[in-house]
């Protein structure tokens, strides 16, 4: 092979080598991850433990317990790194510190949680996609979101699309991330106190019988849902009217 053919098609020049010296540590990184992962799903399902049974020990772990608002906030920052379902945490956030606390603990722990999910994916998406190398329909979807990424990003979580998805998605894109971190600050208040207001109606029988709320809380919930819609309806169509 020549030099020429080489400088035109640099990735020829590339070798096996080349590549673990690149991206070994994303690798090694990412199984460590997976291992991670694994042994979360070897526990439970050796315990016969569901998502919402880990959510009751949760509760009775750190009911009584002075640290609990650290631990729960702790907890929900890491819960991504496992792909535990944030609206468990979000109920037992409510049910556990009441409306008040509950709300703020969760506002604190789930934007903890966004950006622990952004780096993670930033950190694999580092190198993996460059705007400048090609014109694909993922490369100009990057540079949409990183061009509008507070709208794009705020239209995400009025929506309610899954949370975590939205996380690594925009650390894999590299998008600004204080325009991520404010679109999910403002985003997800609808959504998170609706949902803490549904946890913090639930009677202390927690996972005994049928839970009882209070059926204000519900329409306050449904409310907040449906201002959540209507202003992601608002910013899409301002965003629509900017293209």
């Amino acid at each position: 092979m020549t030099d020429e053919n080489v400088t035109a098609n640099p990735a020829r020049a590339q070798n096996p080598a080349s590549f673990w010296a690149q991206h070994g540590q994303k690798v090694a990184a990412l199984a460590i991850w997976l291992l991670v992962i694994g042994g979360y799903l070897w526990y439970t399902q050796t315990n016969n433990l569901s998502p919402l049974a880990a959510v009751k020990n949760l509760v009775g772990s750190i009911q009584n317990s002075i640290y609990g608002p650290l631990f729960y906030i702790l907890l929900y920052a890491l819960r991504p790194l496992i792909f535990f379902p944030a609206s468990l945490l979000t109920l037992a956030g409510g049910f556990l510190f009441g409306p008040v606390w509950g709300v703020l603990y969760t506002i604190v722990a789930s934007n903890a949680s966004a950006m622990v999910a952004y780096l993670v994916g930033r950190y694999f998406g580092q190198g993996l996609l460059d705007a400048d190398q090609s014109n694909g329909i993922i490369q100009r979807y990057a540079k949409r979101m990183r061009n509008n990424s507070f709208e794009t990003v705020l239209i995400m979580r009025l929506i309610l699309l899954p949370y975590d998805l939205v996380n690594y998605l925009g650390g894999f894109l590299r998008i600004d991330w204080k325009a991520f971190l404010l679109a999910t600050a403002l985003g997800s208040i609808p959504g998170t106190i609706s949902i803490v207001l549904f946890g913090a109606s639930f009677e202390d029988n927690f996972g005994e019988g049928l839970p009882s709320f209070n059926p204000w809380s519900l329409v306050f919930s449904v409310g907040l849902l449906l201002v959540s819609l209507g202003l992601s309806r608002y910013f899409k169509r301002q965003e629509q009217n900017l293209d």
